[in-house]
């Protein structure tokens, strides 16, 4: 793999292009951009301007722009969810989207309605196909709680119909993915706290360290504070040494939903039952985040990710002790008040500090926002014009503090000395 930095013009600021050698001999350059949370949209083919998320079974028919076909195609395939077209030259792009994989005979049935010079076909990467969604009983924050009230509905129940209705899947199924994700969670806390090590990282393990201070009584002894750091460092190591983590919402931030609810949920004895239950009210809360400033701190900075994650964790806690989704939705906007503005500016490139520390701070506000909440606390400002906030406060933000390693501790004598022992340390010399 060959990597080149230069400037080109772009209306994102994560932007980057690939050139892709196909093992057929031929070549393709995508220009992309990076949205967060490991998620990427490709918004260009070899000059044809499309929008490809990995939520869709694909087909890209290349040919001339004078060749017909388009009205006929969207006739003849009602089953596809969309088909656009767009131009380079002489040339046209036709993109189709499907929910179920493309057959040979929906390919033979193409090439007799139009013809192509070339025909790109590529699968989701997304564990949920788009297409095949339910209508939602709720839409905005205020529609939720309604709803929820009207329904006798606890965040938990809301956030397992919407998941429901965007997969079109059965109860049962969702919830076993959400099973399945909380295994990885879980695994994630149990390696990190065993031990990880990993050459290209800055911190040692350091999440062990926690018990072994409350052996010794250095620390408080019956502090939840004490499993929650741990947690939260652990999940934290073991990202930091390319173990599986579940990026929620990012992997900047995967250590603050897993390692509080994991604390909480042990402190009080919950089932796993209800401890999933958790997780669905967590994903409510972040799905309204994505329909607004979206996760990429290097468009808004650490407030999309342990500021997210924050507000996620808040309303997973309420959840836990069994708080009513309009409780659960005001610690998430209490949670996320308290990160407005919060900086994005790692040491040396790497995702390790001051993350770490945020994590946990994320962690603990998550935790005391959910228990004011609880008692009664009024957050005030309702969640829908907390996340507002975050897009209009990331517009104030210089671009040094958002994940570019160019502000903030970033730029620090000391942080600047380790980037450079790092990069040396990395450097190959080849003959």
């Amino acid at each position: 793999i060959h990597y080149e930095i230069n400037s080109f013009k772009t209306n994102h600021v994560n932007t980057f292009r690939l050139l892709l050698d196909g093992i057929n001999g031929k070549n393709i350059q995508v220009v992309a951009i990076s949205i967060g949370g490991g998620s990427f949209e490709i918004q260009n083919i070899d000059g044809f301007e499309v929008k490809i998320c990995g939520d869709f079974y694909e087909v890209c028919l290349f040919n001339s722009s004078k060749e017909t076909g388009l009205e006929e195609l969207k006739s003849m395939f009602p089953q596809s969810k969309s088909i656009v077209e767009s131009f380079s030259s002489d040339r046209r792009l036709i993109n189709m989207k499907f929910s179920k994989q493309v057959s040979d005979e929906t390919i033979e049935k193409l090439n007799r309605i139009v013809s192509f010079d070339e025909l790109i076909i590529t699968k989701p990467v997304l564990p949920i196909i788009a297409g095949n969604e339910k209508e939602l009983p709720f839409t905005s924050v205020s529609s939720l709680l309604e709803f929820a009230e009207k329904e006798n509905l606890d965040l938990g129940a809301l956030g397992l119909i919407y998941e429901r209705c965007q997969s079109g899947l059965e109860d049962s199924a969702v919830i076993n993915r959400m099973k399945n994700l909380v295994s990885i969670i879980e695994s994630s806390i149990k390696t990190g706290l065993e031990g990880t090590t990993y050459k290209d990282r800055i911190l040692p393990q350091q999440s062990h360290l926690i018990n072994s201070a409350k052996k010794r009584n250095k620390i408080l002894q019956n502090s939840i504070i004490n499993q929650i750091i741990a947690n939260v460092s652990a999940i934290m190591e073991s990202k930091s040494a390319m173990e599986v983590v579940v990026a929620n919402p990012t992997a900047g931030s995967c250590g603050v939903v897993g390692g509080v609810l994991r604390a909480v949920a042990d402190d009080i004895n919950a089932t796993q039952d209800e401890l999933i239950k958790a997780y669905f009210a967590t994903g409510i809360i972040g799905v309204y985040f994505a329909m607004g400033p979206g996760f990429s701190a290097e468009e808004h900075g650490c407030q999309v990710e342990c500021g997210a994650s924050a507000g996620m964790a808040a309303a997973g806690i309420v959840q836990l002790f069994g708080g009513t989704a309009r409780q659960a939705v005001d610690a998430a906007s209490m949670a996320i008040q308290n990160m407005i503005g919060l900086v994005c500016d790692p040491i040396a490139d790497r995702v390790e500090a001051p993350c770490l520390g945020k994590n946990v701070s994320a962690a603990v506000n998550a935790l005391s926002s959910a228990t004011m909440s609880c008692a009664g606390y009024n957050a005030l400002i309702p969640l829908n014009e907390v996340i507002e906030t975050v897009s209009s406060v990331s517009k104030q933000m210089p671009s040094c503090v958002k994940c570019t390693g160019k502000g903030g501790l970033a730029m620090t004598k000391t942080a600047c000395a380790i980037k450079e022992k790092m990069t040396r340390k990395n450097i190959i010399v080849t003959p």
